[in-house]
């Protein structure tokens, strides 16, 4: 998979049940990475996204909170971290 194919979204949850927390993270953890508690960034096809969408949804309560952003390239290429952890590159680890 290449960039063009790929796209860079950024997933946040608020989920209060601990339970729930820790099965959406697990999953979460199929289609990316954890840069912080409850953020990931996820370099993926329209399909994953789309079973991504999907697994949450299954996991997910009325009271929980989860947001899916959908940056651009040129965005991902600007993003800065500051402190710990590094910038998610594509990796071929998260095809399937």
């Amino acid at each position: 998979m290449d960039r063009r194919q790929a796209k860079f979204i950024c997933v946040t949850y608020d989920v209060s049940d601990d339970k729930r927390r820790k099965k959406l993270r697990k999953t979460l953890r199929r289609f990316g990475q954890a840069v912080q508690y409850s953020v990931f960034e996820c370099w993926l096809t329209r399909r994953q996204i789309a079973e991504m969408q999907e697994a949450v949804a299954l996991i997910v309560a009325g009271e929980d909170s989860v947001r899916y952003y959908d940056l651009c390239s040129e965005c991902h290429r600007q993003t800065i971290a500051i402190g710990t952890g590094e910038k998610t590159e594509l990796k071929q680890i998260y095809l399937f």
